[in-house]
């Protein structure tokens, strides 16, 4: 059952990911959906994306979530309203966005431009894409940053909820803390 606009739990990730491969897009899935995809059992209510920054990939991104029917998820603002916001969807804007959150047909889908280590340094899709690995959703072949590199965002996070979701994750990378080895 796909995600709605006012319940954006359970986001299909398979059709994220067929849309932005269809179209050509250079990205690496990150986040909770990553942490899934490495087998956590913690459930996400989005799709996170860190993708290259050059501007014909954010043009191919762009077509990509006009697909999805994205629209900005603005918190305090409904999804009518936040449609209703004068926001072109496309690389120009893009470029200009650290990090935005958009609703999609297919669930709630976050753009980065970079994710954290464990030191805090921001590391942009060319840092991370060596150490990705191909995985496997619903038939789909998808590329997911390595998880010591998902462990180590959520390590510099420290929100409630990536605490919260570390334990289950050193133990799918077979360490119980974050001292054990380094990361990189």
């Amino acid at each position: 059952m796909s995600p709605t606009a006012e319940d954006p739990t359970d986001p299909d990730v398979a059709r994220i990911v067929e849309v932005l491969d269809r179209h050509g897009v250079d990205y690496l899935v990150v986040g909770g959906a990553a942490a899934r995809i490495y087998g956590a059992k913690r459930r996400t209510k989005d799709t996170d994306c860190l993708v290259r920054r050059s501007a014909d990939n954010l043009e191919r991104l762009a077509a990509a979530m006009r697909e999805l029917n994205a629209r900005l998820h603005v918190d305090g603002l409904s999804d009518e309203e936040a449609s209703a916001l004068p926001v072109t969807l496309d690389a120009f804007t893009l470029a200009r966005l650290e990090i935005s959150t958009w609703r999609t047909d297919a669930g709630d889908l976050d753009i980065l431009a970079d994710i954290p280590d464990r030191e805090g340094v921001h590391r942009r899709y060319e840092d991370l894409r060596p150490a990705a690995r191909p995985a496997t959703v619903d038939g789909m072949a998808i590329w997911v940053a390595a998880l010591p590199d998902v462990i180590a965002s959520k390590e510099w996070a420290g929100r409630p909820k990536d605490r919260e979701a570390l334990p289950e994750l050193y133990e799918l990378a077979g360490r119980e803390t974050s001292e054990e080895e380094p990361l990189n």
